[in-house]
This record gives structure tokens, C-alpha cells and sequence, in this order.
């Protein structure tokens, strides 16, 4: 007998993991994600994309302002779903997660207990990881602390950024959320509890602040912080042109150069196909970047456009 399965989630990666336990065949009775948002400058109320799919796919959808609402609670007990499974939706409360009898499982995009929190993909890549993973695990009261079910692994190569390894990990996570229903239904999985988190790294959200390049890093550094930012939300950086205007920018793309001679903070270039920015260890390349309110450009296409030949950095 298949179980009923009620899916809470709300960006594209969730919707891999939706999408391949309707194709196993599973009876995914439910969606549960965010609120209709208004966005953009018309105000124009957009679904999720958990929310689009749904509605492609005749699943019913629920879209509670509080995960606490009677009303809402009151549904999904109706529903009488046998598990809940959840990829990249909010913290869920008791009353929610202790519900379905088989419990309520999280794809999380880590090698579980190593970073927990909100942006497990940046900072695993930030901090120059050469391994990562996906892990499901049974929800409890702490964040990202549940006994694991499954996990697997994959590299990060050199060339991976955020975007890469978002896709690969989706692929990944939505064969292992298929297998884990699997195993929950027939009962072959066994919970195993979490090692000790203290001497891991965690994974916590990043806002816009935290995205300024530290030009002040050793260049490995910095082509891995860009890496994990790429393409979202990016890392930024500032120049000053000749009018004493200061610009904003975000970077996409860097190679590191070594040389014993750079000059931290200096801005070089031949005024055709590369940029330079003076490091303590060498130079770093940009190789793709976004003025702010421009469209993104290869380093080239933008020299073609403004001569930097004049202009500082920022720091």
C-alpha cells in the first residue's frame, strides 16, 4: 500500500523532489508552501513554484500565514497523510511535524551534521569543501539536528559554484526523498542520532551585507567566496571612477593569479580583455560582473563600455 504524503516546500529545488515522487507513483495527497507574494514594480501576486506545479498536477494546495492556524491543522489532520516530507520550507512546529504516524522528514542540501542552517550549498563552497552531500532525516524540535535516514554524497569540483551544485544536489536529493519514502513505508530504514555538532560548520543565512568581497583575503579565498555566491545572491564590490562616483557591482566569475609584486586595492587593466584587482598574494581576475542597474557582462564585454583605467577600488 502506498503511503499518503502530504510535500511542503516552496523554490525549484523542492519541485525536483515533488516532481519525482509523483512520477514513482507516490500518493502525494497535498502541497503545503508559502503565501502568494506580490512582486515586482505591478504588484502582481506570483505562486511559488511548489504552488505552480501543484496546480499543474491537480494536487491541493495549502497556503497557511501561520503554520499554528486551527483551520490549517484541522486539514492536514483530515487529509490523514502517513508522512510528511519537506525541502526547503520554514521551521515547522510541533503540532505540525509530530502529526502523520510514519513522521516528517527533511531533505537537507548537507552532509548532516556539517552545515546546518539556511545556505548549507554557499558555505560549504565558501569555505572551500571538495565534498558535499544531501541528507534526509526525521524533523524534530531543533533545527536541523533530526536522527538521519539516508545521505550521499558528491564532489565539488574547482569549476562548481552555488548554481552547480544547487542543480546536482536537487538530482541527487530527489532520488534519496523517492528512497526514503520507500524505506519509511516498508520500514527497512533505521534512524541513526546525529554526531556532535560543536567542532562543525554550520550554515547560516546570508543577507546582503555578508556579500562584500574582503579584499584583504588570500586569493583562494576570495575566488571560493565568489564561487559560493554565484549566481545568488553574488558577491558585490565597489569602484570609484574618475567623477569621484562610486559604483556597484556584482561578480559572477574570478580566476586568482599569483604575483609577488601585486599592490593591494589597485585596479589594472588593458582596457580590452581583463580587469585586475590588487591582492596581498597576487592579483584576482574578474571575469564576469553586474553594474548595478546594468545587465551582466564578461569582463570584456564591459571594458568595451567604461575605461577603468582611472578608477579605485572601494574597500
Amino acid at each position: 500500500m502506498r503511503p499518503k504524503i502530504v510535500f511542503m516546500g516552496t523554490p525549484d529545488f523542492a519541485v525536483s523532489s515533488l516532481d519525482a515522487l509523483c512520477k514513482a507513483g507516490c500518493d502525494v495527497a497535498a502541497v503545503v508552501t508559502v503565501p502568494d507574494r506580490p512582486t515586482g514594480r505591478g504588484l502582481k501576486l506570483t505562486f511559488s513554484p511548489v504552488k505552480s506545479y501543484a496546480l499543474e498536477h491537480s494536487i491541493e494546495v495549502l497556503q497557511p500565514e501561520r503554520l499554528r492556524d486551527e483551520a490549517f491543522l484541522a486539514r492536514l489532520q483530515a487529509i490523514g497523510a502517513d508522512m510528511f516530507v519537506v525541502v526547503a520550507f520554514r521551521m515547522l512546529p510541533q503540532c505540525v511535524w509530530a502529526m502523520p504516524r510514519l513522521g516528517t522528514f527533511n531533505l537537507h542540501a548537507s552532509l548532516l551534521p556539517q552545515y546546518r542552517g539556511a545556505a548549507p550549498i554557499n558555505w560549504a563552497i565558501i569555505n572551500g569543501e571538495t565534498t558535499t552531500g544531501v541528507t534526509t532525516f526525521l524533523l524534530n524540535e531543533r533545527i536541523d539536528e533530526g536522527r538521519i535516514l539516508l545521505q550521499e554524497s558528491t564532489p565539488i569540483t574547482p569549476a562548481d559554484t552555488a548554481g552547480t551544485m544547487h542543480d546536482r544536489l536537487a538530482e541527487i536529493g530527489c532520488r534519496l526523498v523517492v528512497t526514503t519514502v520507500e524505506g519509511l513505508a516498508d520500514g527497512t530504514l533505521t534512524p541513526t542520532e546525529q554526531p556532535s555538532f560543536a567542532t562543525l560548520y554550520g550554515a547560516p543565512k546570508i543577507f546582503k551585507q555578508d556579500c562584500a568581497i574582503d579584499w584583504n583575503s588570500a586569493g583562494r579565498d576570495i575566488v571560493n567566496f565568489v564561487r559560493g555566491l554565484s549566481p545568488y545572491p553574488a558577491a558585490t564590490m565597489a569602484m570609484k571612477n574618475e567623477k569621484g562616483e562610486i559604483l556597484s557591482f556584482k561578480v559572477y566569475d574570478v580566476a586568482y593569479e599569483t604575483d609577488a609584486n601585486s599592490v593591494k586595492g589597485t585596479v589594472t587593466t588593458d582596457k580590452k580583455r581583463w580587469l585586475k584587482i590588487g591582492i596581498t598574494d597576487g592579483y584576482i581576475n574578474i571575469l564576469s560582473l553586474q553594474l548595478s542597474g546594468k545587465r551582466k557582462n564578461s569582463v570584456d564585454e564591459f571594458l568595451r563600455g567604461y575605461d577603468v583605467s582611472n578608477w579605485s577600488l572601494v574597500c
